[in-house]
């Protein structure tokens, strides 16, 4: 239903005012900050509208309202005025080191919490699965360690759990022919040239390469580590978020496990500009009372990964938006010229 432009200007000022000081807004107090010369009865309709409608809530203790999920959507898609940012001011304080890709990340994550009080989140480029070189480990019986060397000599392990129990030998044979015939290629490349080739060789030891080809897909792809965080205890002095044990638990899970921000993260890239997900509407999103505004950022012109703000859902969103907005597009340029 399209809301008329009485039932708007109501919304956007209740939802201005609950996000600057955290109260449920009455009717009396509407008709003062509204600037609409409304009886107090017409205000009482409209709200009882709203409510109905699924954009506003009335907590069991007040008279007053609070914005639901529904409402906060409507409010920073369609009534939303946006800050002007300063993009030099901003630009001064990223302070972007030429030549290191990871610091420029860094210092993104730090602004960004530092500008917004919240905390800031910056998703790294993610990795090729391209590998120089691997070798087999016999641990024990049926259980292998796959070590991984990239073209830039980063090593990374895997555990492979198999179904055969190879000798020492034939673990040297089949690295060897993994290295010889594939070094230097991505794991997609060699699953697909491995599942062709192996019809021919009829070897017993493709259940191993294809093993070794799984993980070390896995391996090179994982971002777990690649996530960079900052500013996490300017959430412990929001009281929506951490009012309450079961809060603080969830709050704690989210930033040690990591996976579901990398999942809402890597949702975002896949869009264009600014994404907000807010808590109770999206399910990418692990609590009620929290946002997070998001936005990709590119290396000459490829999105390769994705920054952000999260916060509580009562957040100033014409502050934050612009923030993450610019900073993307600074960390875009610095990236591409570095």
């Amino acid at each position: 239903m399209q809301l008329d432009t009485r039932a708007q200007t109501l919304l956007k000022a209740l939802v201005e005012r609950y996000i600057a000081d955290g109260q449920p807004v009455g009717s009396r107090a509407l008709s003062k900050i509204s600037g609409l010369d409304l009886s107090p009865a017409t205000i009482r309709n409209i709200m009882a509208d709203l409510e109905e409608l699924g954009y506003v809530a009335s907590p069991h203790t007040s008279a007053g309202r609070i914005p639901t999920p529904r409402g906060y959507r409507i409010f920073v898609d369609t009534l939303l005025t946006v800050q002007h940012l300063d993009e030099h001011a901003v630009d001064a304080r990223l302070r972007l080191p030429a030549q290191q890709p990871q610091k420029m990340i860094a210092n993104a994550a730090q602004m960004l919490s530092s500008l917004s009080q919240f905390a800031g989140v910056v998703l790294s480029p993610r990795r090729e699965s391209v590998f120089q070189q691997i070798e087999f480990l016999r641990l024990s019986e049926k259980r292998i360690l796959l070590v991984i060397v990239d073209p830039r000599g980063d090593v990374q392990n895997r555990l492979l759990l198999t179904e055969a129990d190879y000798t020492p030998a034939q673990l040297v044979r089949s690295a060897n022919y993994i290295n010889q015939n594939y070094g230097g290629l991505s794991f997609d490349d060699v699953r697909t040239r491995l599942t062709k080739e192996l019809r021919q060789l009829r070897d017993d030891m493709g259940s191993l390469m294809q093993a070794a080809v799984e993980a070390g897909s896995e391996a090179m792809t994982d971002q777990s580590d690649d996530m960079v965080i900052s500013g996490e205890r300017n959430l412990l002095s929001v009281s929506d978020l951490s009012s309450n044990m079961s809060s603080l638990r969830q709050m704690f899970d989210m930033f040690e496990q990591k996976t579901g921000l990398m999942q809402l993260l890597d949702v975002s890239s896949k869009a264009t500009g600014v994404q907000i997900f807010i808590g109770g509407e999206s399910n990418l999103v692990p609590m009620d009372e929290m946002s997070v505004v998001t936005a990709p950022y590119e290396v000459n012109g490829k999105i390769v990964g994705t920054l952000g703000v999260i916060g509580p859902t009562r957040m100033a969103y014409e502050r934050v938006i612009p923030i993450v907005d610019i900073t993307a597009k600074l960390l875009s340029n610095a990236l591409s010229h570095s």
